[in-house]
């Protein structure tokens, strides 16, 4: 049975002409309707769809119309129904941030990380606590970021933490230019781990926190879990499965 379809994309000239060529070739049935969703920009716009299309019910396949596209498949205008047939489904479970402030709190999801950042010149300083332990008492940093195996090739990646194969049940705790201490490089979590970030000296040295696309300023306290509750299925092309791209990942020059 072929699938319905319904395409969106991200605001750029090359990605809107992309998806004014796809619904002159293919029908678009709306959102509601749609059996896929095709995705067309760069990864920053599939972590948006994926967002958006939460508890919905139905999987993404994202051709590639930005810069690195690691979460994409290559844009090709033909054969997109041959693509959707032989493609290969990949499970993604989201981190669940819960950030505490003065003002009150916010929760949001992240496909990708959940990472602090300093807000000012001035290093942050950081408690870790894993399932309610203490495990740094100080972390002196730019900040610090709990990665999913999906985007343990971002962020992560560019702070020097590990990469994850898609179906490792790990989390990595990965520091931003730590100060003190300054041998430590990260930590690999159990995927059912309780994070827990407590800002020191919060007023004096303020802190935000970032799931994915989502801020929260001024931060004293994080709490990240991957929430099982939560999956979203992502398409890729027959060979080029996400596993197999995180795999490669760790062998380019």
């Amino acid at each position: 049975m072929t699938p319905s379809l319904h395409f969106v994309a991200a605001a750029v000239p090359d990605a809107q002409a992309a998806l004014a060529t796809m619904r002159r070739v293919h029908k678009d049935v709306g959102a509601d309707a749609a059996d896929i969703v095709v995705a067309l920009g760069g990864d920053g716009f599939m972590l948006q769809t994926l967002h958006a299309f939460v508890g919905k019910g139905k999987p993404i396949y994202g051709m590639n119309l930005g810069s690195v596209g690691f979460l994409m498949n290559e844009y090709r205008e033909g054969d997109l129904m041959e693509r959707l047939a032989a493609a290969e489904p990949e499970g993604l479970h989201p981190l669940r941030m819960r950030a505490q402030t003065n003002k009150g709190s916010s929760e949001a999801l992240a496909f990708n990380d959940v990472h602090l950042f300093r807000q000012t010149r001035q290093a942050a300083k950081i408690r870790i606590l894993i399932d309610g332990k203490p495990r740094i008492n100080e972390l002196i940093c730019d900040g610090v970021l709990v990665s999913t195996p999906a985007g343990s090739t971002a962020y992560n990646l560019s702070a020097h933490g590990p990469i994850l194969p898609i179906d490792a049940a790990l989390l990595a705790l990965t520091p931003i230019s730590a100060f003190r201490p300054r041998r430590w490089h990260g930590a690999l979590l159990p995927r059912r781990a309780m994070v827990r970030f407590e800002i020191l000296e919060s007023a004096k040295r303020p802190v935000s926190a970032v799931a994915d696309d989502f801020e929260v300023r001024d931060v004293v306290a994080v709490d990240v879990a991957e929430d099982r509750n939560v999956t979203m299925t992502m398409l890729f092309d027959h060979g080029h499965s996400l596993d197999e791209r995180i795999l490669a990942e760790q062998f380019v020059d």
